[in-house]
């Protein structure tokens, strides 16, 4: 394997990747290759019986996200858990998101464990690393776009703010949320009402929350 290519692995993700913008250079399956060989080859006993090797994941030019009309767009201010990476791809995906922004220092990057947790979506999804989240959202700001950050102490839901057109959701790390200066760069803050006894929904799944209201409020806009 070249420095250019990766391995994945996994089922799902593999056949995403056969039809995704990287380029496949070869696969191994059991039981033409060993299960043992496959679980040595990427260090992880969850290949489901498949490897391939591809291109190296291209990252997205993140100025780039900014240039399209009603975009909705999803920043990971220092995710560093690939495996919440690799959910927060896969709704960002399934939500119809432009793209994912992550920062270039002290966050996961798409690797393969990412792209099993993603079931592939990271095929299909523009990801953007950014050397600056605080520079980047002013940007944002300046070239249109309406910035909410989630914080659990925020006192409006997100169905009380309007999702439409041009939006950028940020999401913090579990144990300190957002950063100060990032989240001063967002227009408001929002939290998800919440009833039980934890104190917090998980990353993955507050960001699901949160894209599939701008989902919501995008559809029943169009009728």
């Amino acid at each position: 394997m070249s420095a250019a290519t990766d391995l994945i692995y996994g089922r799902r993700p593999v056949a995403e990747a056969e039809r995704g913008r990287r380029r496949v250079h070869r696969v191994w399956r059991a039981p033409d290759t060993a299960a043992e060989r496959l679980t040595e080859m990427v260090g992880s006993p969850d290949h489901q019986g498949v490897v391939a090797e591809v291109d190296a994941f291209a990252y997205t030019d993140g100025s780039g996200l900014l240039t399209r009309p009603d975009s909705l767009i999803l920043v990971l201010d220092q995710i560093q858990d690939p495996r919440n990476l690799g959910a927060l791809c896969r709704s960002a995906e399934v939500a119809g998101a432009t793209g994912v922004v992550i920062p270039e220092r002290r966050a996961a990057t798409v690797t393969a464990v990412v792209c099993k947790a993603s079931a592939g979506a990271v095929e299909h999804l523009e990801i953007a690393r950014v050397r600056n989240v605080a520079d980047w959202l002013t940007a944002a700001r300046d070239a249109g776009f309406w910035i909410w950050g989630a914080a659990g102490e925020a006192e409006i839901a997100p169905w009380q703010v309007d999702l439409t057109g041009s939006i950028v959701l940020v999401m913090g790390t579990e144990e300190k949320g957002l950063r100060p200066r990032v989240a001063a760069a967002c227009d408001g803050l929002v939290a998800i009402p919440q009833s039980g006894r934890i104190d917090s929904l998980n990353v993955s799944a507050a960001a699901s929350v949160l894209l599939f209201e701008s989902v919501r409020q995008r559809t029943t806009a169009k009728k």
